[in-house]
């Protein structure tokens, strides 16, 4: 600011997103939701290994609760299905102006809210207006509206967005919009109590929320007026487990349908096996190594207690020198994942950098101690090096204690740091621990991550200083609590830059940036990893099409286009009462869809993040 991690986009989350939902340990791999057997109509079971920070659109960070998000209300456009590009969807059509400073947008007519109220411009237009009046309505989405300077509804089917400069991704807006006449009369979006107007069963998009319970439920039903027609299935159940391990367990046994956010040797120990399909997507998210510099607010306080010494540039090239990224896609991805360059993976190829060889910082240990001698790092007795004023390199490592991923990074990590004379203590903690470490900056090192849209803008805000929490924490939508005049530069006129060509080009200048100035180590693009019960469903609708991802996108194509066995010529069916069940247990970081809810809590890690 996937699947359900997906745009994603967006979501302030900070670090390695894989949660962590206190919970009996006698019933964390116990799903609640009802046994297959005993299940009547059409019923979608989705196994949710991560958490749920908020059910208000405007404050949903994480990507799982963005998603429901997705599920419950219509956007402007959407990304497709085929090439995750920008269609219609509340609008049918958008229109800019010659000097490209005005957008007008057709509302689509017939499109009622869930209860029978019609959707219109107007609806819109006081979504973006309370944005642009409310800091909070900003935390989830802000940098959508940062540029917009009035938002009005001239008629029911007419919305005009006027920007202060020319901004480019006006196309996709990954703003849900959400109806008037119920969030009109909130007047603190901080309030937990806003979570409850989410399952109050107003939507208009493909599913409904009908009830919740923290952190063992959600539910759903088919929205049977969805203007794009019902989904096929009456129900959608989204179950939590303590783990992946647990999920995985699951799916063997038929008590879920779909699970995602695999590891390699799950992956692998699933293909094969009797009813269930694998699907392996290149993924959309980043995983990173992100260094605590001296972070501050927007008001350029500093935040935490991070090692002084990471403040010094080279010693974050050294620890850049230090860590082999190709080790890490070979061993702890077993080469179901890319090497990591810039903050744009490579599934977005117009957008996607990676550094030249001119440019890329190499694994080479001895390269690395030479920088640190350099710089006046001298080794002592026990191999720790010191900083000139006599302060020991010694560095916390805190990243996710139930993600096998952050287990195998860690370890490799501080093998490599020892070997430069940096003692490295691992710390891997809890979903909202680490959440709380490294949006507050109490953190020296943090293996964390992003999903990201197929507009770069979003991954690219990330980083600019206007993403940065104010004192009190309001708003702010950082990965890396970044803030540089020439980045901030260059993202700016990626923003108003019309020719493609030129864009990009600004695009991977900003990251070519970052990159130069090691405030995080983009280590990897990992797969989409998942796997479906095939003798219970036919198939889903993948993004983009033919080989992508079945729940890790930038949309609800997956689940909205699930389709039962033995139905696949079917009419489209009805609603019925649709069941998001969560199994009470730790929760797993990153996934594209949500779980475990949290409602308290604003910031959440950077994995579970959009």
């Amino acid at each position: 600011m996937g699947w359900f991690l997906v745009q994603f986009q967006r979501r302030l989350g900070r670090f390695a997103r894989v949660g962590a939902v206190a919970a009996a340990a006698t019933l964390a791999a116990i799903p609640l939701a009802v046994p297959a057997q005993a299940q009547q109509g059409k019923v979608l079971r989705v196994a949710l290994t991560t958490g749920i920070d908020h059910l208000n659109p405007f404050t949903a960070v994480l990507a799982a609760s963005t998603q429901i998000g997705r599920f419950t209300f219509e956007f402007l456009t959407i990304p497709n299905a085929e090439k995750a590009e920008a269609s219609p969807a509340l609008a049918e059509s958008w229109t800019p102006s010659p000097d490209k400073l005005t957008w007008t947008f057709k509302i689509r007519t017939g499109v009622k809210w869930s209860d029978g109220k019609p959707v219109t411009a107007k609806d819109a237009a006081f979504t973006f207006n309370r944005m642009l009046t409310d800091e909070n309505a900003r935390t989830a989405n802000g940098n959508y509206v940062a540029n917009f300077e009035t938002v009005t509804a001239p008629d029911d089917t007419t919305l005009v967005i006027k920007t202060k400069t020319v901004q480019v991704n006006m196309n996709l807006l990954d703003v849900p919009i959400v109806p008037q006449h119920i969030w009109e009369q909130v007047t603190d979006l901080k309030d937990p109590k806003t979570d409850e107007l989410a399952i109050a069963g107003v939507s208009d998009g493909p599913y409904q929320v009908t009830e919740f319970k923290p952190n063992e439920y959600v539910k759903f039903k088919a929205n049977k007026d969805y203007w794009r027609g019902a989904p096929k299935v009456d129900e959608l159940q989204l179950l939590q487990f303590k783990d992946t391990e647990a999920a995985v367990n699951a799916l063997k046994q038929g008590e879920v349908d779909v699970i995602n956010r695999l590891n390699p040797n799950q992956f692998a120990a699933l293909q094969g096996q009797q009813g269930i399909t694998t699907n392996a997507a290149p993924g959309r998210r980043y995983d990173e190594l992100a260094m605590n510099f001296g972070v501050q607010d927007n008001a350029n306080n500093p935040i935490g207690d991070g090692n002084p010494v990471l403040k010094d540039i080279n010693v974050r090239k050294a620890i850049t020198q230090a860590v082999d990224t190709q080790a890490i896609v070979d061993k702890v991805l077993k080469g179901l994942g890319q090497v990591g360059g810039g903050v744009v993976p490579a599934v977005y190829s117009a957008y996607h950098w990676d550094p030249s060889d001119s440019e890329k910082v190499k694994f080479d240990l001895a390269a690395a101690n030479a920088t640190l001698e350099q710089a006046g790092y001298k080794k002592g007795p026990d191999g720790v090096r010191t900083a000139p004023g006599g302060a020991k390199l010694e560095l916390r490592l805190t990243g996710h204690s139930n993600r096998s991923y952050d287990q195998g990074v860690a370890q490799y990590v501080s093998g490599w740091l020892k070997d430069i004379g940096i003692s490295v203590k691992q710390d891997l903690v809890s979903d909202d621990e680490l959440s709380d470490r490294t949006a507050t900056g109490k953190y020296d090192l943090a293996i964390g991550g992003y999903g990201t849209n197929p507009d770069p803008d979003y991954a690219l805000s990330l980083h600019t200083c206007a993403a940065r929490p104010s004192a009190d924490a309001k708003g702010g939508s950082t990965d890396t609590f970044f803030c540089d005049a020439q980045y901030d530069d260059l993202y700016k006129k990626q923003l108003t830059e019309t020719d493609d060509a030129k864009r990009a080009e600004y695009v991977k200048q900003a990251q070519a940036r970052l990159y130069s100035q090691y405030p995080t180590i983009v280590l990897d693009y990992q797969n989409a990893l998942e796997a479906y019960r095939s003798d219970k469903f036919s198939g889903f609708t993948t993004q983009p099409q033919p080989k992508g991802a079945i729940l890790e996108q930038t949309g609800y194509w997956g689940v909205y286009g699930a389709t039962p066995a033995g139905t696949e010529n079917a009419a489209d069916s009805g609603s019925g009462n649709t069941v998001l069940w969560i199994v009470i247990g730790a929760v797993v970081v990153v996934v594209l869809v949500g779980g475990g809810i949290a409602l308290s809590r604003r910031n959440k890690t950077s994995e579970d993040r959009e």
